[in-house]
C-alpha cells in the first residue's frame, strides 16, 4: 500500500471518522492532506500560514500549478474546519473571524509555483497528478506532489516537495525535475508570484535572494515573497498583465546537476498582525534563510 494511502488509512482508524471527515484539533501544529471531496485539492498549513494546490479532478480547467494562499489569522489548524464548513454551506470566502480564501490564483503561479522558462516565455503544466505524504506531524510536514509538462516531444517530469515547519512564514520546496525519464540539469526554471494584473506593487533584491509582492486585498495588506540562495538565481523579471492571470514577478533560476530546483515561498497578512507594512514583509524576507 502506498505510503499516502496509509496516512489516510491511520488517520481514519485513530480519529474513527468517516471518510468524509478528519479529526480537527485546538493545538498549533503542521498539517497536510488530500482533499478528495474538494475536486482533488492538496492542501498544508501551520500555526501561521496555509495555502492548496490543485488536483486531478480540475484538469483542463481555469486552476492548474499555481499556489493558493489560504490567509488565515488563528494559530490553530483551519484546513479540515474550513473545508467541513463548506460542505455544510459556509463559505471559506468569507472571513469568519479565523481568515478566509480572497486570494485569486486561476491559472496564474499564484504564491510560489513554478514553471519552464523556454525562449523568453513561462510553460507551465496542468494540475499534479499525484500525491505523497512523507511526514505529518505537529512540528513539521512533508509531502511531495507530481506534475508532467509536454513540450514538442519531449515529457518534462516535477516531483515537488513541499516541507512546511511550525512558526515558519514560508514553506520549502525542492522541485526535482526529468526530461524523457532523465535527471534535466541545468533546465531553466521560473518561481513565481501573481500581480493580480498588476494590483500587486512588485520588488526584489537578487543580491539578498528575495522578491516580494504586496496588495490590498479585502482591506489588508497581504505580502507574498519568493527567496533563494542569490548564487541560484539567473534574473529577476516582472512581467507586466496581458491578460488575466498573466502578471507575475518571477526569479529566474536553473536545475543543478540532479536536476533540482530549490526555494523558500509564503505570505504575510496585515490582518493575523505579526506582519503590517511592506516594509516589515521586506525585512522579513530579507533576513530570512535561503
Amino acid at each position: 500500500m502506498k505510503t499516502k494511502h496509509l496516512f489516510m488509512l491511520a488517520a481514519l482508524i485513530f480519529t474513527g471518522l468517516s471518510s468524509a471527515g478528519f479529526a480537527e484539533t485546538a493545538e498549533p501544529r503542521t498539517f497536510c492532506r488530500f482533499v478528495p471531496e474538494r475536486k482533488d485539492d492538496f492542501a498544508w498549513e501551520n500555526d501561521k500560514i496555509a495555502f492548496r494546490a490543485y488536483g486531478p479532478a480540475l484538469r483542463e480547467g481555469a486552476e492548474d500549478s499555481g499556489i493558493d494562499c489560504w490567509l488565515k489569522r488563528v494559530e490553530y489548524p483551519i484546513i479540515n474546519k474550513w473545508y467541513r464548513e463548506a460542505q455544510e454551506g459556509k463559505s471559506y470566502h468569507v472571513d469568519h473571524g479565523e481568515g478566509s480564501d480572497p486570494y485569486h490564483v486561476g491559472s496564474s503561479r499564484g504564491c510560489g509555483g513554478l514553471g519552464l522558462w523556454m525562449d523568453g516565455k513561462l510553460v507551465t503544466s496542468d494540475t499534479f497528478t499525484d500525491w505523497e505524504i512523507i511526514q505529518c506531524e505537529p512540528e513539521k510536514s512533508v509531502f511531495v506532489l507530481h506534475y508532467e509538462y509536454k513540450v514538442g516531444g519531449d515529457i518534462y517530469n516535477e516531483q515537488k516537495q513541499i516541507s512546511i515547519e511550525l512558526g515558519e512564514r514560508l514553506f520549502d520546496v525542492i522541485a526535482t525535475f526529468t526530461k524523457n525519464g532523465q535527471p534535466a540539469a541545468g533546465l531553466p526554471i521560473a518561481v513565481g508570484l501573481t500581480t493580480h494584473e498588476g494590483k500587486a506593487e512588485a520588488s526584489s533584491n537578487v543580491s539578498e535572494g528575495w522578491m516580494a509582492c504586496w496588495e490590498v486585498i479585502e482591506g489588508g495588506g497581504l505580502g507574498t515573497g519568493v527567496v533563494m540562495d542569490p548564487a541560484a538565481i539567473t534574473e529577476y523579471k516582472l512581467i507586466d498583465s496581458q491578460g488575466k492571470d498573466q502578471g507575475h514577478a518571477l526569479l529566474i533560476t536553473k536545475t543543478d546537476a540532479a536536476g533540482q530546483v530549490k526555494y523558500r515561498a509564503g505570505y504575510g497578512w496585515e490582518k493575523a498582525g505579526d506582519i503590517t507594512t511592506v516594509a516589515e514583509w521586506k525585512e522579513y524576507l530579507k533576513q530570512t534563510e535561503k
